[in-house]
């Protein structure tokens, strides 16, 4: 979920970034009192993503431009179809467009990546995840996006869950600590509700893993026939989830192995801006 003070903080220094002392171009050029009219127009199919912070745009850059909007977040739309509408005074219009365009292109393309994968597993049973390789600074809003296209959200940051991956099992190693214990301790520290996930590149660490009270194996790099036997020994004693190699190529093949989560990078790291455009009416 966005905030209102996310989105307030995020879209604003969106605008001054572009427009730090103003739109010289449309100061210099255009009437202040010419008015005009926009459609947002989708230049090929998608699922749309990110209205509130299109409207955001506009409306904080001028609170008098009226914003319309024609999709909600999560709809499926066709090349042609429009998306949204502003009007106003034109020089607020041209000022605010590209930073709209550029959050509702992004989302809009994580939320349309996200509804690809989602479909590719449909009736599996397996749910679509992301991560935490996201834009610095625009993490809320990819989470949103990815949600859009019917994923769900992995942990929001690292203080938010237990999430030890290799490195973290590599240190303890080295320290001679040993796995099942260190997980027991942390758990009996931890409030009830925090979740342990633990990440695993070898069959023979789950033991171990579920030994600790881990609520979540997570199985990294593993083979479709690794996969299968992970789930087989997990047997339901913990949510198994599978990460790394995942692409719209390989993953229903993964979620028919059983597991319930596959957490991908790219929904949000590689997801490419949707085609949207803004176009202009005068009169």
């Amino acid at each position: 979920m966005i905030t209102p003070a996310t989105l307030r903080r995020a879209v604003s220094a969106a605008l001054e970034e572009d427009a730090p002392w103003g739109d010289l171009t449309s100061t210099t050029l255009l009437p202040e009192s010419a008015d005009a009219t926009a459609d947002l127009i989708a230049r090929e199919r998608g699922v749309f993503s990110g209205g509130e912070v299109f409207a955001a745009s506009f409306r904080l850059t001028d609170p008098d431009v009226q914003v319309d909007l024609h999709a909600a977040d999560g709809d499926r739309f066709e090349a042609g179809d429009a998306l949204a509408s502003v009007s106003g005074r034109a020089r607020s219009l041209l000022t605010a467009e590209r930073v709209a365009l550029n959050f509702t292109q992004r989302m809009s393309g994580i939320a349309t990546l996200t509804a690809a994968y989602v479909d590719a597993v449909a009736g599996t049973g397996a749910r679509i995840a992301d991560t935490r390789k996201t834009t610095p600074g625009l993490r809320e809003f990819e989470r949103h996006a990815v949600v859009s296209g019917g994923g769900g959200n992995h942990r929001r940051s690292l203080s938010d869950a237990v999430m030890a991956k290799d490195n973290h099992l590599a240190v303890l190693r080295q320290s001679g600590r040993d796995l099942a214990t260190a997980l027991r301790e942390a758990l009996s520290r931890l409030p009830h509700t925090t979740h342990v996930v633990v990440e695993v590149d070898r069959l023979d660490q789950i033991e171990a893993v579920l030994d600790g009270g881990a609520h979540t194996v997570l199985l990294d790099n593993f083979t479709l026939d690794e996969l299968r036997a992970g789930v087989a020994l997990i047997a339901g004693r913990a949510t198994v989830e599978a990460s790394g190699g995942v692409s719209l190529d390989t993953v229903r093949a993964i979620a028919e192995t059983g597991v319930q989560v596959i957490s991908v990078g790219a929904l949000t790291h590689s997801a490419r801006a949707l085609d949207l455009g803004l176009d202009l009416r005068v009169g």
